[in-house]
C-alpha cells in the first residue's frame, strides 16, 4: 500500500486567526484549526515505512536508493530514521534524526563504525544528495505559532486552500502548503528564505490511503530553486502501531535492518 508522510514533521498552535474558508465538499475551518489537524496527523505514534528514493537531472537517474524508515512521532518530539537498503555498496548507510522543542538534531552512521554529528547548520545539508534536507524530514511546519489563510487555488483539478506557517526555528522563514480539505493533504509546498527568495518546492504526484484508511502522499516531486536536480519519491508500504522503542534510536539500532513487528 503506497504511503509516505514527509514531515514534512509537537502541536501547539499558540496564534490564530478567523477567517474561514469552504472548499468543494469540505466544511470551513480557521487557519489554526487547519495547521492543528495537519501536524496531529503528522504525529502518529510509531511507523515503519519502506520507499524508493530516485534523484534525477533531466531524464537522468543520477542515484536510485531503496530506504526503510522507523520513526516515532509524538506532540513531545520525533525520532526518525532512514536505512538504506539498496545500492549493495551503501546498504546499511543510517540516519537519525530527532526534533524536539523545535530544535533538531541528528547522527550519520556508515558502516562499519564511522558516525557523523549532524547538529547545527549541517542539519541544511542534502539527505543523500537529493534535494531534501535533513532538517527538512523532521520539521513539522504546521506546528509552528503564526499561521495564515492566504488563499485558495486548483491542483491539478482539487481545490485547494493556501496555508502560510511562520514563526518556527527553522532554516526557512515561511511555509505555503496547497491543502486539499476534502483529505487533508498538501498537494504542494514551497519554502522560503528570509529574503522571499523560493528554496524548495515540493509536489505531490500521487495519494492512496494507508494501513488506518486515511489520505496520504504516496508519490512527491520535490526541486530546489535554481537546482539542476529533481528527487522523486514513491511509498511501498507503510505500517502503524509497530514494535519501536529506545533502543532502536541507539548506536546498535542504527545498524540493526530488520523490519520492525
Amino acid at each position: 500500500m503506497k504511503a509516505l508522510r514527509l514531515s514534512l514533521t509537537s502541536v501547539v498552535i499558540a496564534f490564530g486567526f478567523a477567517s474561514l474558508v469552504r472548499a468543494e465538499n469540505a466544511p470551513a475551518v480557521s487557519a489554526a484549526e487547519l495547521a492543528a489537524k495537519l501536524a496531529a496527523l503528522q504525529q502518529d505514534g510509531s511507523s515503519y515505512v519502506r520507499l524508493k528514493l530516485d534523484v534525477k537531472q533531466g531524464n537522468t537517474s543520477k542515484a536510485t536508493y531503496q530506504l526503510q524508515i522507523k520513526q516515532r512521532r509524538t506532540a513531545n518530539g520525533s525520532e526518525v530514521m532512514y536505512q538504506v537498503l539498496f545500492p549493495r555498496e551503501q546498504k546499511g548507510e543510517s540516519v537519525l534524526l530527532r526534533q524536539s522543542g523545535g530544535k533538531a538534531s541528528g547522527t550519520l552512521f556508515i558502516p562499519p563504525d564511522k558516525t557523523q554529528s549532524l547538529d547545527g547548520s549541517k542539519m541544511r545539508e542534502a539527505f543523500l544528495g537529493s534535494d531534501l534536507s535533513y532538517g527538512d524530514i523532521v520539521e513539522n511546519f504546521y506546528s509552528w505559532p503564526k499561521q495564515t489563510l492566504v488563499g485558495s487555488e486548483e491542483i491539478n483539478g482539487t481545490p485547494c486552500q493556501i496555508l502560510e506557517s511562520k514563526g518556527g526555528s527553522s532554516a526557512y522563514s515561511s511555509v505555503r502548503s496547497w491543502i486539499d480539505l476534502r483529505h487533508m493533504v498538501p498537494m504542494k509546498i514551497e519554502k522560503y528564505s528570509s529574503s522571499g527568495q523560493l528554496v524548495r518546492r515540493i509536489d505531490t504526484t500521487n495519494v492512496e490511503s494507508d494501513d488506518k484508511g486515511r489520505h496520504l502522499p504516496a508519490g512527491l516531486l520535490i526541486r530546489r530553486g535554481g537546482g539542476e536536480t529533481a528527487t522523486v519519491i514513491e511509498g511501498s508500504r507503510i505500517k502503524h502501531d509497530v514494535a519501536i522503542t529506545d533502543a532502536t534510536f541507539s548506536p546498535e539500532g542504527m545498524k540493526d535492518l530488520s523490519a520492525p513487528h
